[in-house]
């Protein structure tokens, strides 16, 4: 491995989206470090903890028919059923939710949690409450897509938090989507929920850390385990 192939896997990739308020930390600690050096040194850590939000590390993805995984790093908050966003047009019965609350320090990229097509998009706007709250997945700002391979049905639905002020959805209805493909992001501190048929057990419990297109949150087809998991890098 030559040197500067080792220097570029020392860095973390930055999404693209991070470039723009990257751009104006840095020049923000020029010009005020121009009237005080102190205040410099103070933008450019505040410059390196931006480029640390907008982190969008490779993750090594579970590839089977019928799994479902995490869309989001983060905690586990909820994990129940419950109705359905209106907006998403899922039915008026119970589906089972995991939630996975995400504070500044995760990484903030969204990936699908399974294959499929977007069968619809849906922006709703809303109040700002603190995403670990339960009622901020009805009165907060949030994006929900649905997504269906064959009669595989879920629901994925972006939450703004108490910091966050932008949600950022990559795809629109009608496009295809691959199991741990990136699809969006909020800024500073977000909430995700995925809805799955209440029959469906997950394979997650309350407290557990999750990574984005990594961990398992449930399997639709309850395929026996003996069943070989393949992977996908991206």
């Amino acid at each position: 491995m030559s040197i500067v192939d080792s220097i570029t896997k020392a860095f973390v990739p930055i999404h693209r989206e991070g470039w723009p308020f990257i751009a104006i930390a840095f020049v923000s600690a020029i010009v005020v470090g121009w009237f005080f050096d102190p205040l410099f040194w103070i933008g450019l850590l505040l410059t390196g903890w931006v480029c640390y939000f907008f982190r969008d590390p490779p993750r090594v993805t579970p590839v089977r028919e019928g799994l479902i995984i995490s869309p989001a790093d983060g905690v586990v908050s909820h994990c129940g059923p419950v109705l359905p966003p209106k907006e998403l047009e899922l039915g008026d019965q119970p589906m089972m939710r995991v939630s996975i609350f995400m504070n500044v320090f995760n990484v903030h990229v969204n990936r699908a949690p399974m294959d499929g097509k977007v069968t619809r998009v849906a922006y709703i706007a809303g109040k700002f409450l603190n995403a670990e709250l339960d009622k901020a997945s009805e009165h907060n700002e949030r994006n929900g897509l649905v997504i269906e391979n064959g009669d595989q049905k879920i629901g994925v639905v972006q939450i703004a938090g108490l910091v966050a002020r932008r949600i950022v959805c990559f795809v629109r209805e009608g496009e295809t989507l691959s199991a741990g493909e990136r699809f969006g992001l909020i800024r500073f501190g977000s909430r995700l929920d995925v809805y799955f048929p209440e029959n469906v057990k997950p394979k997650v419990m309350l407290g557990q850390t999750m990574i984005a297109g990594e961990t398992i949150l449930a399997d639709l087809t309850e395929t026996p385990s003996d069943q070989p998991i393949l992977t996908r890098v991206g």
